[in-house]
């Protein structure tokens, strides 16, 4: 029973151990976390972990007994990955890209797929198998070539942004393609442009019924259960519309994937998006690591040995059509060519998506899983070398700009600074009326679904989150953030939200609300840049309305006031402004009482 127990968990506890033990080592020497997991995948694969099993059966142990179980966790890291797409489209974002992401990035795919395509057709496969091919080497990584760029805070950059557009375009891109597939491997018992107006037909009206129950079903329960404020039903909640929407969609017969964009589509409109994202992110990191370790683990190395040669024919050839034609297309668009060169780097080998629209092509009878592997090997060995292709990209062109340096190159877009609202009653409300009064951008939060329904209501930018995750406040800027206002009532919210931006965030200037003079001690001692106490504020109003009420010129009840705020700070340990106070005090007076 313990031995049918042990087996039972083994598969969980390589997977979690490669998850907590093995890629925290492997980003340590510098191999990015998806490349880890098709490494590690690699090494518990029949072809090596295997092979020394034979010779010392102990590390059987090792192995996956039961990677058919282990897939389908996998899949729900793509169709996560499918949903925080979804999330992070909106019509003003494309709208804004629309000449890179449309322009741009919809003629890489459409080249590419027609010139991989033929490369495909040329290496024997039959017109509609080559035509798969094509779309699936079309694509790019995702998922490495945004974390590499992330790591390497290049996000903001030309490359960055060019990379960003295609990769944003490719993913789109990814839906037809499934119905494509799906039209290509429907019985001959009707024409192609009938079998793909049919998936089409049904893929609309998937679409439709999922943006429907979106619009009035799930986000009404979303801000029911956010009016709850607890962190795991909503968790529950978010995780159940992902799957869900992607399991309603098999239905239909289309992919999860599939129903999950859209659902994320949905969603993004809403006050719930980065609240989302920050509990997606994590499940979609360990579920498509997972899926990579999949792939590792499924490679047939033996392809490899019996024809090194051709798949390293095969592997250049891809990358030097894709970069051909993304240079090509930065020099019709009159694009920098050196970022497009780091770009084409980037974007030239394969991606998680070909292993995607290859498993389905399969799944429906178009190839064999002996037919796909040497493109599956290809598309994997491509990927591997993302990490030196970016490195070579950007060493070259370092070493260009020392020899023949450019001066009309348009330099990144500069990062706006914005202001962070902690709390959005009436407190956060007015200081947000002040920011916009300024024109200066801000991003509310709240974790009281009320306060973020009226926000929103009212046009003002507020989402739905816990200011004290500080995963939520990355997702909504913190670390390009100008300040943070903390205007929550709660003292120890406010204490816990101030510990957590500090942890990360050592200079950023932050703005609290004190409930007294010792709490306001407190919040100075835990890093705060200015706590205002309530009770002090609500008395300095006060005086300074009775002065003025009392005949005491406006001027000078002003002076007074601020003089009086100042010994306040003073004696909360704050730097002495008495002599700024005294200079305001004395220009004051020294004016007429008319001018008062």
């Amino acid at each position: 029973m313990a031995a049918e127990s042990f087996s039972h968990y083994k598969d969980i506890l390589i997977v979690l151990g490669a998850a907590g033990i093995v890629i925290p080592l492997l980003l340590r020497v510098g191999v990015n976390s998806i490349l880890g997991f098709l490494i590690v995948g690699l090494l518990l694969g029949p072809h090596v972990l295997g092979r020394l099993a034979e010779v010392v059966p102990a590390l059987q142990m090792l192995s996956l007994s039961d990677a058919g179980g282990v897939s389908e966790l996998a899949e729900l890291g793509v169709v996560f990955l499918l949903f925080l797409i979804g999330l992070e489209l909106s019509f003003e974002r494309l709208k804004t890209m629309r000449r890179l992401v449309f322009g741009f990035g919809g003629l890489q795919v459409i080249l590419c797929t027609i010139a991989l395509g033929v490369l495909a057709f040329w290496f024997g496969f039959d017109p509609a198998q080559a035509f798969v091919v094509g779309m699936a080497l079309a694509l790019s990584s995702t998922a490495i070539v945004i974390q590499l760029l992330s790591d390497q805070k290049r996000l903001g950059t030309q490359t960055g942004r060019m990379s960003f557009a295609v990769l944003l375009m490719q993913d789109v891109a990814v839906i037809p393609m499934l119905l494509l597939v799906t039209a290509l491997a429907t019985p001959a018992s009707g024409n192609l442009a009938f079998n793909l107006s049919w998936a089409l037909g049904q893929a609309v009206l998937a679409a439709v019924l999922i943006v429907l129950v979106g619009r009035y079903a799930l986000t009404p329960l979303l801000r029911l259960v956010a009016s709850e404020k607890s962190p795991e039903l909503f968790m529950a909640t978010v995780l159940f519309i992902a799957v869900g929407t992607g399991a309603a969609s098999t239905l239909a017969g289309l992919s999860m994937a599939m129903g999950a964009f859209i659902a994320g589509l949905v969603l993004a409109e809403t006050e719930f998006r980065r609240a989302i994202e920050t509990i997606i992110e994590p499940f979609k990191g360990l579920l498509l690591g997972l899926f990579f370790l999949l792939v590792g683990l499924n490679l047939e190395l033996d392809v490899l040995s019996q024809s090194p040669l051709t798949i390293a024919v095969a592997t250049l050839s891809i990358l030097v059509i894709k970069t051909t034609i993304v240079m090509g297309l930065g020099a019709a668009f009159k694009l920098p060519q050196r970022s497009v060169f780091e770009a084409a780097a980037l974007l030239a080998p394969g991606g998680e998506f070909a292993f995607v629209l290859l498993a389905a092509a399969t799944t429906l009878g178009l190839f064999t899983q002996t037919a796909t592997a040497p493109v599956l090997l290809v598309v994997t060995l491509s990927m591997m070398l993302i990490p030196a292709l970016s490195y070579l990209a950007t060493r070259l062109r370092a070493t260009l700009e020392k020899t023949n340096p450019i001066q009309n190159e348009t330099p990144p877009e500069p990062a706006s600074g914005h202001v962070i609202i902690a709390g959005f009653g009436r407190v956060g409300t007015l200081v947000a009326d002040m920011l916009i009064e300024q024109s200066i951008p801000y991003i509310a939060m709240d974790f009281d679904m009320v306060n973020v329904t009226r926000g929103r209501k009212a046009n003002y930018k507020v989402y739905y989150g816990d200011a004290s995750q500080l995963a939520f406040l990355q997702a909504c800027g913190l670390m390009d953030a100008k300040a943070l206002a903390i205007t929550m009532d709660a003292p120890s919210r406010v204490e816990q939200i101030l510990k957590t931006v500090r942890g990360q965030q050592k200079d950023l200037k932050i703005i609290a609300r004190a409930r007294d003079e010792r709490h306001a001690q407190k919040l100075y001692e835990l890093g705060a840049t200015e706590a205002v106490p309530e009770t002090i504020e609500a008395s300095l109003q006060l005086a300074e309305a009775l002065l003025v009420e009392t005949g005491v010129p406006m001027g000078l009840a002003i002076a007074a006031v601020h003089e009086r705020r100042d010994q306040s700070r003073q004696l909360l340990g704050r730097m002495d402004r008495r002599a700024e106070v005294a200079k305001v005090r004395s220009r004051l007076q020294s004016m007429k009482p008319r001018d008062l």
